[in-house]
């Protein structure tokens, strides 16, 4: 009636109109009382609703961490896309409490997605820590005569080895004769023509011409040599062709990334059936390095229990290349190789190391085989468990260790000890790699 006073003794419209009127008044009398009581309850706390997620922190590395702002003095960025999507993550990263690693470290564990939803296991790595970075920066510059920090893109790129390269359709010995790197020791046009071809870091690989090279490829190529090969063997001999090296999924400034393994040296305490497995495979897989259909004699010049790792499956790679040194069977060592003076400059002491590895021409066919029994396969093989066995496998390892015998002694050495060994794997899943297939096959 307070809202229709007056109404009733109106026409009959008029009271057609006080019901609407009526009815608009209780419906926002209603609406009032809910927005009241929804207010009340939202104010009341909740026992049984669940809290609100956290809010996931949003990361910046910066172009530090990465080493981006040091390029093109630095690996490249095929997987910088990777790094921001979030498709390559540190371990912590899928712990409750994200955070960056720390910098002084010089590898990090990782994983890896190319669907964001299966993740494999990966090792971001840096060619040099982050400490002996800096010292080579500073190197750089005062080779230039200039305070640090300086321009180092600059002060490489007027150099003379760069800018020989710079103008050429081709990577020749001479513009990485005097580094440091074993792998360049003594290169074929063979060997630098297949870097070439397999460089990934840049598009439209493939071809030993440069033409599809930019200046700053060409600085990012030199530049990796020059401070670590690891990045440039596992792309050229890919573990996709059967070459022992873990796969390389690509770069970020001065971080690479590839497929992780667990060192051997974890294995000193495992089982003799284990240990004899990774024996077995360090040998053949040594061998093949040694004699392979493509002429390429790989050797170790120098060897560690960190140096080898296993895959998931039980399978063993040569996880760090860097200390590899490659001879081309096929075009030989060049005549006067022995006469030539090493080239130096900034860039022959990059990797904090001015020391050369020995000529190749030096390089004994079973210098390998003599590294790995000498100074990994003693550790890994005993005990033996077996005094009988343990004798035998001794023998055979003393022989191989012995760098003063000719290379046919240790060579046989390693063939009796890899017959020793054979038998003595063990056949089951744990060994996935050759797992069904050794329990059907004499081969294994």
């Amino acid at each position: 009636m307070l809202l229709c006073g007056g109404c009733v003794s109106g026409a009959m419209h008029l009271t057609v109109v006080c019901e609407v009127k009526r009815l608009c008044g209780a419906m926002w009398l209603l609406w009032v009382l809910g927005m009241f009581s929804w207010s009340s309850l939202a104010a009341t706390p909740s026992h049984t609703t669940a809290p609100p997620a956290q809010k996931r922190q949003q990361y910046s590395f910066g172009r530090s961490f990465l080493g981006l702002d040091k390029c093109n003095a630095c690996i490249g960025t095929s997987s910088c896309k990777k790094f921001f999507k979030e498709e390559i993550r540190f371990e912590r990263w899928l712990s409750p409490r994200l955070q960056l690693p720390p910098t002084f470290k010089k590898s990090y564990p990782g994983n890896y997605t190319d669907d964001s939803e299966s993740w494999r296991p990966v090792i971001i790595s840096r060619l040099l820590s982050h400490h002996k970075h800096e010292v080579s920066d500073k190197r750089i510059c005062s080779s230039a005569t200039q305070r640090h920090p300086c321009s180092i893109e600059g002060v490489l790129r007027k150099t003379e080895r760069f800018q020989s390269l710079a103008h050429s359709s081709l990577l020749t010995p001479p513009m990485v004769q005097g580094l440091s790197s074993p792998l360049l020791r003594c290169p074929s046009q063979r060997l630098l023509d297949r870097i070439v071809r397999r460089y990934a870091e840049v598009t439209d690989a493939g071809s030993v011409q440069m033409k599809h090279f930019a200046e700053r490829d060409k600085l990012r190529l030199l530049y990796t040599l020059s401070v670590n090969q690891q990045p440039i063997m596992l792309q050229i001999f890919p573990g996709a062709e059967g070459w022992p090296f873990p796969k390389y999924y690509g770069s970020c400034g001065r971080l690479m990334v590839s497929a992780s393994t667990k060192p051997i040296k974890e294995f000193y305490g495992s089982s003799l059936e284990t240990r004899a497995d990774i024996a077995f495979q360090l040998l053949q897989i040594t061998q093949s390095l040694r004699t392979n259909s493509l002429h390429f004699f790989l050797y170790y010049t120098t060897v560690s229990g960190s140096m080898f790792g296993t895959f998931e499956d039980g399978r063993l790679f040569v996880t760090d290349a860097s200390t590899i040194g490659v001879i081309d069977k096929q075009e030989g060592i060049p005549a006067d190789d022995k006469q030539k003076p090493d080239l130096t400059d900034v860039f022959s002491c990059l990797s904090l190391s001015c020391r050369r590895p020995p000529p190749c021409w030096t390089v004994r066919e079973s210098q390998s085989l003599n590294l790995i029994c000498r100074d990994i396969l003693p550790q890994l093989l005993m005990p033996a468990r077996d005094e009988a066995v343990e004798k035998a496998i001794g023998r055979q390892l003393q022989v191989c260790g012995d760098g003063m015998l000719p290379d046919n002694r240790i060579i046989d050495a390693a063939n009796a000890l890899m017959s020793l060994l054979k038998p003595m794997r063990p056949c089951n899943q744990h060994f996935n790699y050759r797992y069904p297939e050794c329990r059907y096959s004499q081969e294994f």
